[in-house]
This record gives structure tokens, sequence and C-alpha cells, in this order.
């Protein structure tokens, strides 16, 4: 067994020689160092900027950085302990660069958007965004895809070059405020002013409602079948509510308090009324006389 580990096994040059202790000393270096690097970008560096002022995002950029650095240094220090010199790998370089471009292009496509989102930062950790309809927060940002969790408990996963190049609608990129509104229509002859403060009512008793910016009735317009009013008010997304569970509350409340104040939700109706000629009045007139 010495012999065979002393043998050599792969013979560069005259003066590049590798024999099989070499080969498992280098490979028990690269796992080594592979979980040394994750060790110190993780735990160390996490640990080192986890009570600072620095945001989470840029807590990962960091780590990531930091664990690229050190693999690429312990690749460097293996090809030197193997005598290996750069220039070996020239004549294959035109081959790599041809395989990337035509067989890594979308892996590399995305890895470099993944460092673009974290480092430009249009999305963070924990932001809520609305892609596609579907509104979810980032759990995470990876080198390749995006993690998001929907508001259903399912997770997409994006790849990073796909949001880059979609529109999106970040719902907590400068703070977590977003407004929203309730619609609701009450027949003809309510007291308006009573329908105000009804209104404001109902979002001042709700706890989840941001009271600054203060909420806000419009009387929207005279509809066909109901006078129209707007319930507009500010929620946070951090309350951990849904937006919709908030709207469907102040229903509730709306509806308690018009039937409680006697006013009436509209209904779409219509009044119909028949115009007859003359002539079919005469016509009517006389069979009523032939049935007598």
């Amino acid at each position: 067994m010495l012999d065979f580990l002393n043998k050599p096994l792969i013979v560069l040059s005259e003066t590049t020689v590798i024999t099989g202790w070499q080969i498992i000393i280098a490979i028990l270096l690269i796992i080594f160092s592979w979980v040394g690097s994750k060790f110190i970008s993780k735990r160390i560096i996490g640990g080192l900027f986890k009570h600072t002022k620095m945001e989470k995002d840029s807590i990962i950029l960091l780590q990531k950085i930091i664990f690229f650095a050190l693999i690429i240094v312990v690749v460097l220090l293996v090809l030197s302990f193997l005598k290996i010199p750069l220039t070996t790998f020239a004549f294959i370089s035109g081959g790599v660069a041809i395989g990337f471009g035509f067989g890594a292009k979308v892996i590399i496509e995305n890895f470099l958007s993944g460092w673009i989102l974290m480092s430009e930062r249009p999305i963070r950790t924990n932001d809520v965004i609305d892609t596609d309809g579907n509104i979810g927060r980032v759990i995470g940002i990876g080198n390749r895809s995006t993690t998001i969790r929907r508001n259903d408990g399912a997770h997409l996963v994006i790849p990073n070059s796909q949001i880059l190049e979609s529109k999106l609608i970040n719902l907590t990129l400068k703070d977590p405020n977003i407004r929203t509104f309730v619609r609701v229509g009450a027949s003809y002859g309510s007291d308006i002013e009573l329908i105000r403060k009804l209104l404001m009512k109902v979002v001042q008793d709700n706890k989840f409602i941001n009271q600054d910016p203060l909420p806000l009735v419009v009387f929207e317009d005279f509809g066909d079948n109901a006078l129209i009013f707007d319930l507009f008010f500010w929620v946070s997304i951090e309350t951990g509510r849904e937006l919709r569970e908030i709207r469907s509350d102040i229903r509730f409340s709306i509806s308690k308090l018009f039937v409680k104040n006697d006013i009436t939700i509209a209904f779409p109706q219509r009044d119909v009324h028949l115009h007859m000629q003359q002539q079919e009045k005469h016509l009517l007139l006389n069979a009523g006389d032939s049935d007598d």
C-alpha cells in the first residue's frame, strides 16, 4: 500500500509528478477547506454582524463573498502543493469558455442576477412582493433562484434573472405601510353625515389600522342604486394579518353598525313604469264591457 501511495500516478511534466499521497492530501484539504469556509462565513461572520445595524441581506452578501474568496485561495494552495502551474490549464481555457457560453448560459445568468439582486437590493429578505398576481414574502435570495412564501403557504422558486426582467411590486421597499380601501353603498335618503361618522368609528376601533396617516371617507358617487362611499385607510404589512382579512373585519363592523343605526346597504333594483297608448286603453275597456 505504501509503495502504491508513493508511486507516481500522474505525470504532467518532468518537474510535476503527483503521487497517491498528494492526491489524498489534496482531497482532504478541499473537503476541510469547504467545511471551514462555510463555518467562517456563516458562523463567525454572521455572529460578528448579527447584532449590528447592518441589514440581513448585506450580511448574506458579505458571507458569500468571503466563502468564495476562501475557496479560491484554497484551490490555489492545493495547486501549489501539487506543483501544478496555472499555465497547465491554458490549453483548455478555450474549450471551457465555449462550454460556459453554450451549456451554462442560464446558470451564469441566474448566478450574476442573484449577485445583482443582493447588491442593488430591489428586493430584500422578508420583503412582501407581488409578482404576476402572486403576493408573498421573500424568504431567501440564493445564487440561482429566489424563494417566496405565498400567503397560502405555498413556496415559489423563481429564477433570479426572471425577477430582474419582470415587473414586480415591492410592498415594503421603503416602509411596511400600504393603503387599501373598502367600498360600501347606502340607499338613497340615508343620513350621509351619520354614515361618515360610522365609517370613521369602524377604522378607529380596529387595532390593525394605522391612525397616521388618518383614515379618509370619500363620498365617491351617486350610483344607479346607491350612494357610494369609499373608506381609505393604511395598514402595516408587519401586523401578520392579511389585507383581505382586515378588509373583511371592516365589512363585518360596517354591516353591524349600519343595521344598528337603521341604514340600509343598497342592492341593485329597478322601477318599471308602464306607459300605455290611448287606443290600447280603449281596447281594454271594450274588452271589459263585453265580458260583463
